[in-house]
Formats: structure tokens, sequence, C-alpha cells
């Protein structure tokens, strides 16, 4: 049975209030249609003062999807660490692990663009130590014992649930991060289907004499919208795919891996380049996917067309995937 999840940014070119508002309930009703039919995953990210109204805020965005659900995980891929303040985080965390039974996981990435750091006041050229200094903070915090933070005595509660604490991935796609990961005996999350730098990590476990195991995007992870007719989808939708696509390249440098890149121009080149998918129900089966990533209000998609795709997956293609 593959890994299936649904993800939700929020972006909305231009949306109102009003509007943005109709499509957080929706994103809600569908992450609760989502966990009754079986999906295993919510995933959610963060992107700060962006135009088109990525959503900043993935905690509380997690928060409101645990509430609405019963059974499946909200991955937070990723949290952008030295933008917060590594007591209240290691708080938030906490009060969310108790509330929602250990159904939350963090993925602490430093992200990759200056300008969040530069609207944040914080140092882009520190990022690396305190990123250091979140994830030391985070796992002395939910000890609920006295530690020293920034030469003061403090004391973090409440305790979270999960033993020995909620569950706290080091996400990137540098050799950086996969030592800070195994220095800290954390898992690591690779930006993208990174083979050789996961091998470095396991080499760094054994160099620090700590244990960890890895979460690496598959070779190949598309991001899915399920339809009747693609042909007819496309046409209609995929300027909404192309502009997250673009979005994301305006983002990133040649340097930053990661597997959601794309070089596409056109709706036309998108669609050949395969990063984004919209696929019938025996289509996505036959695909043999590892991971299934939907995206049903990708790039301000409509959301009676999110609905479409969704239902058409969780009716028509979830239950032969698990039968």
């Amino acid at each position: 049975m593959p890994v299936t999840v649904v993800r939700f940014n929020l972006v909305a070119p231009g949306a109102t209030p009003a509007e943005l508002g109709v499509r957080y309930r929706a994103a809600l009703e569908m992450a609760a249609y989502a966990d009754e039919c079986g999906v295993t995953t919510v995933q959610t990210e963060e992107h700060h003062g962006a135009e088109n109204n990525w959503l900043p805020s993935p905690f509380a965005f997690a928060g409101a999807v645990l509430g609405a659900t019963r059974r499946l995980a909200v991955t937070v891929s990723a949290v952008i660490g030295p933008l917060h303040d590594p007591l209240r985080l290691a708080e938030d965390i906490a009060v969310l692990d108790l509330l929602s039974g250990g159904r939350l996981v963090t993925v602490a990435g430093i992200g990759y663009r200056p300008e969040e750091y530069a609207r944040a006041g914080v140092d882009w050229k520190r990022r690396g130590r305190l990123q250091d200094e979140l994830l030391d903070t985070l796992l002395k915090a939910w000890t609920g014992e006295e530690f020293v933070y920034r030469g003061r005595t403090v004391r973090v509660t409440p305790r979270p649930a999960t033993e020995p604490h909620p569950l706290l991935l080091v996400g990137g796609s540098s050799e950086a991060a996969a030592r800070r990961a195994a220095r800290l005996g954390l898992p690591f999350f690779p930006s993208a289907h990174l083979p050789e730098l996961e091998a470095y990590y396991k080499e760094r476990l054994v160099e620090y004499g700590t244990q960890g195991w890895t979460m690496m995007p598959a070779a190949e992870t598309p991001l899915l919208h399920i339809a009747e007719d693609p042909d007819r989808a496309w046409a209609e939708y995929g300027r909404h795919f192309l502009h997250e696509a673009r979005t994301y390249a305006s983002w990133q440098s040649h340097e930053i891996r990661s597997a959601v890149r794309s070089a596409a121009g056109s709706v036309q080149e998108l669609r050949d380049e395969g990063v984004y998918r919209i696929l019938t129900p025996d289509e996505c089966v036959e695909q043999g996917l590892d991971s299934l990533v939907l995206h049903p209000l990708a790039g301000g998609m409509p959301t009676a067309e999110g609905w479409r795709g969704l239902r058409l997956f969780c009716e028509d293609v979830l239950p032969r995937l698990s039968g």
C-alpha cells in the first residue's frame, strides 16, 4: 500500500479575505473527508510574504486539521526553523502532540529565501547556527526539565505525550543538514531523491555514535490531480499548476535540490515534464508510485474542481490500492 498524501499550501493569487476563508474551510473539509477514506497524511508548509497568499502559519493550520480528523498524520514540511522562537515552537508542538495523540510530524529546514529572513529581521548568514540552537532547544525543552537557554535557566511545559519526543526530522539537501541530523540522532528528510546524501548521513551516524533513519522522497514524486478527462483538465486548470511551478522556480537557485523543480514556461511544457500530473483513476493506479501526493487546491485551483479530483481519488483509486 503506497503512502497517500493530500497537500495544502492554500495558494490563491489575488484572492480576497472572504475567498481565502472559503478555501481554508474547504481544505479542512477535504482533510476530514480524506481521513474518513483512509488517506494517510495531510502535508502543509511555510512561506512568508508571498503575493499569492502562500500559507505562513503551518502549525495553526495543522492544529485545525488535527482537530477535524481522527487518524491521519499531519506533516509540516517544512518549518523554517531559524525564523521561529525555539521556546515558543517547543510549546506549540507539545500542545499539538497532546491534542492529536502524536499525529503531528515536523520537518525542520532552514529555507532558501533570503527575503524571508530579511522580513523577519533574522541574519541569513547565521541560519545554520540558529538551526542548531533550535533543534537542541526543542529536544531539551520536551524533557520537561530545567535547562540553560541563552544564559538563563528555563523550563518548558507541558511535556508532550510522545516518547521520547514528538516526531522531528531534519530537512535539507546539504551535507550540513545531514551532519546536523546525525549529530542529534534525528531522522533525516532530504528535500529530493538524493541517495548519495542518505549514504553520507549514515556515515555520520557511525561517526557520532547515534541512531537515525531517512525518509527520502522517491525518485518519482509527482504532484497529482485526478480527472476523468486529463486533456480538458489541463486546458482549464493547468494554469494553476503552472503558477505554482513558476513561483517555485523564481525562488530556487541552481544550488537548491528539490522534489518540486520545474523549468516549464508554458502549460504544455509543464505537462511534458511530469512534475505535475493530471491522471485518470486508471492511469493513477497504473503508475505504480510508492507515494501518491494529491494537490487538490494547487495554485488557486477552484474548490469545486479540487473536490472532484479528491473524490475520484478516494472513491475510484484508493480502494484499488488497498485491495
